[in-house]
């Protein structure tokens, strides 16, 4: 090796480490650039903060736009005076870093920060006066932050890649307060979003008011509905996991429902059939002219859902160990997975200031309904991080044993074409080996649904206090499942 190719190797070696990755979200350093990031354009950009803008740049700005050129910082604060926050315009502007785009890199000399670079993307909305916020563009951006008298001030600003967008563009859910408007156009008084991704509950999102003029907190209850069936199968498959219950015995010698005595069919029924909604059983006696129980089919020859089922089941379960629904889930549930928020009763533990009333489309609240005892097909109150928690549990195994928990995954019963029913959950066929868990709740003022993808670990658990609040479900489950999430679509609209 020649002296100069030893100095050019060891002048690249020297070069590289130097270079330091990006630095994480929990490091110090990030925070500082994302409050300097949120000083730039929370504070100075979208309130028109002259002073808070003039602060933040560095004397020696240099501006960098690829439709509107170079600018100093002397052109950058008229142009911005004059343009964007000239008095008597009619519109207000709002910038908004899209989530998880950000990036942050610090740049060493002789093994001190002297610089960091920032990329993302952000996305621009405005809003004419008396009128709902619009989405209108988005770009990417790189910053170069140096320190200066010992504060971070922006030294050079590259925006680039400018799209001209639609309010209905995917990426409104990237922003919280877009999220808002959006919920606000659709006439969605509060949504609870939970983001499943890498088999872990990243995002708990509650947005909208819980009460005129009140924000929803972070722990909002929501009546699940028919997502209290769920929660019902995992007591039970439990209980089958520890040896204490069988999925195909006959539940006749624990519980036979009075009206269906003289009907020998009763025999049929397990819990299998019940958890595959197989029962023979309309979705609530009172349904029936008589208001009473009848089979409207032999049992475990066909489809039919069934909230009786659940109610049957839950008889036969406190029948056999003595025991409520709500304590049985307790022990074996709601302790085990910290499930601190979750309930099938009302009892002297329950927040109501916490609860989401529930509306008609015109929004007229409905009552609370405020149970005693739990029904297993329904009610149940619980949180989006409870919920989430818990889908992410399921798409673990839950810890059933594993024979127990293929058989909760078997396509037991088909519904539709790549839509079945397992035990007490629904099952999509997604090709190759990919398949989703779901189940949803829909009663009197709730829509709610919740998704987990085991292969891939992605979920999302989505809660509206609205009768129609399913209409935004769509646009959620392709945002945020993805490919998987447009198979999911797909074998809904078909």
């Amino acid at each position: 090796m020649t002296k100069y190719t030893r100095f050019i190797l060891l002048f690249f070696i020297a070069f590289f480490s130097n270079v330091h990755a990006q630095i994480e979200k929990t490091d110090a350093l990030y925070k500082t650039i994302m409050s300097r990031d949120s000083l730039l354009f929370s504070v100075g950009f979208n309130t028109c903060n002259v002073g808070q803008m003039e602060n933040i740049l560095s004397d020696q700005l240099e501006f960098y736009h690829d439709k509107d050129g170079f600018s100093d910082k002397k052109k950058f604060m008229i142009d911005f005076k004059n343009g964007l926050c000239r008095p008597l315009k009619t519109y207000k502007a709002r910038r908004a870093l899209v989530e998880k785009s950000t990036e942050v890199y610090p740049m060493y000399k002789e093994g001190e920060v002297y610089a960091v670079i920032q990329n993302g993307d952000h996305l621009f909305y405005e809003k004419e006066t008396n009128q709902l916020e619009k989405l209108t563009g988005s770009a990417k951006f790189t910053h170069v932050w140096v320190k200066e008298n010992g504060e971070w001030k922006l030294k050079r600003s590259l925006s680039f890649d400018h799209q001209a967008k639609k309010a209905n563009d995917e990426n409104v859910f990237e922003d919280d307060q877009a999220i808002e408007n959006w919920l606000k156009e659709n006439k969605i008084p509060t949504v609870g979003l939970g983001i499943i991704e890498g088999g872990a509950l990243k995002q708990v999102k509650v947005l909208g008011e819980i009460k005129k003029g009140i924000s929803a907190p972070y722990n909002t209850y929501f009546n699940v509905a028919s997502i209290t069936k769920p929660i019902t199968t995992m007591v039970t498959l439990h209980l089958v996991s520890l040896g204490k219950w069988n999925l195909d015995e006959p539940l006749d010698q624990y519980w036979i429902d009075p009206d269906l005595a003289n009907d020998p069919r009763h025999k049929k029924l397990t819990t299998r059939i019940i958890l595959t909604h197989q029962t023979g059983f309309p979705n609530w006696r009172w349904m029936n002219a008589d208001k009473k129980l009848h089979f409207q089919f032999d049992p475990g020859t066909k489809y039919q859902y069934s909230g009786e089922g659940f109610e049957y089941l839950r008889k036969a379960l406190e029948k056999k160990f003595g025991k409520s629904l709500d304590q049985l889930a307790k022990e074996l549930i709601f302790k085990p997975l910290k499930m601190n928020d979750t309930n099938y009763i009302w009892d002297q533990n329950t927040d109501e200031s916490r609860f989401a009333i529930g509306y008609d489309k015109d929004g007229k609240p409905y009552p609370i309904e405020k149970n005693k005892v739990a029904n297993a097909a329904d009610d149940l109150h619980t949180t989006i991080e409870d919920l989430g928690n818990f889908m992410v549990n399921i798409m673990k195994g839950g810890n059933l044993k594993p024979e127990i928990f293929r058989e909760m995954i078997k396509q037991q019963v088909k519904i539709r074409d790549n839509k079945y029913f397992g035990l007490g959950f629904e099952v999509y066929e997604l090709g190759n080996g990919d398949y989703a868990l779901a189940h949803g709740g829909a009663d009197q003022g709730t829509r709610c649904i919740a998704f987990a993808l085991p292969k891939s670990g992605k979920g999302i658990v989505i809660f509206t206090n609205t009768d129609d609040g399913s209409k935004v479900y769509e646009k959620l489950v392709l945002h945020y499942l993805g490919e998987e999430g447009k198979k999911i679509v797909e074998i809904e609209n078909k």
